[in-house]
C-alpha cells in the first residue's frame, strides 16, 4: 500500500472513485477542456492537495485537504478535508486510513493547528472509523448552507 499526492496523469481514476462518493452525480469526461483547465487550477493552487491509497499501480482510495491561512491561532492555517472514498473492492483494508494519514501529516507539516472534517453518514461504524484515523467527534458543531435554488 502507498498513499502520496496525485499526478496530474491520474484525473481519470480519481473521476472514477469520486463516482462512487456521489453515485447520482453527472459523469465528468476527464479529456474535456474545461475539466482540463479546472483540474490544472487545483493542482497549482499550493493550498489543495488531493491523496490517493494505491495498491498494484491502481488508485482505490483518496481525500482532498485544503489548507486555509488564517489571521488567528498565531497566524496559523487549519486543514478541511473532503472528499473521501475508497473503491467499494478496497474497503476495510485500511487505504482510507492511509490516505488520511498522509494528509494529516502534510498538514501538520504546513503548520495547521487543526484539521476538520465532515461526514454526512450516522453510521456508527463510518464514525468510528474516523475517530480510529485521528479525528475526534463533539468538539465543534457542524452546518452546511446550500444555495436556495439548489433545495
Amino acid at each position: 500500500m502507498t498513499s502520496r499526492r496525485i499526478s496530474g496523469s491520474e484525473l481519470p481514476e480519481l473521476l472514477r472513485l469520486y463516482a462512487f462518493l456521489h453515485p447520482e452525480d453527472p459523469r465528468v469526461d476527464p479529456d474535456a477542456q474545461a475539466v482540463q483547465q479546472h483540474w490544472t487550477r487545483i493542482l497549482e493552487d499550493p493550498n489543495l492537495r488531493c491523496y490517493v491509497a494505491e495498491e498494484a499501480r491502481r488508485i482505490v482510495a483518496t481525500c482532498t485537504l485544503a489548507i486555509i491561512p488564517n489571521l488567528t491561532r498565531g497566524l496559523r492555517p487549519y486543514g478541511f478535508i473532503e472528499n473521501v472514498v475508497t473503491d467499494p473492492d478496497f474497503r476495510r483494508r485500511g487505504f482510507a486510513t492511509d490516505v488520511l494519514r498522509c494528509a494529516l501529516d502534510d498538514a501538520w507539516k504546513a503548520g495547521c493547528y487543526k484539521v476538520m472534517l465532515q461526514t454526512g453518514s450516522k453510521r456508527e461504524e463510518t464514525l468510528r472509523f474516523y475517530e480510529n484515523a485521528g479525528f475526534r467527534r463533539g468538539v465543534k458543531t457542524g452546518f452546511i448552507a446550500y444555495p436556495v435554488t439548489a433545495l
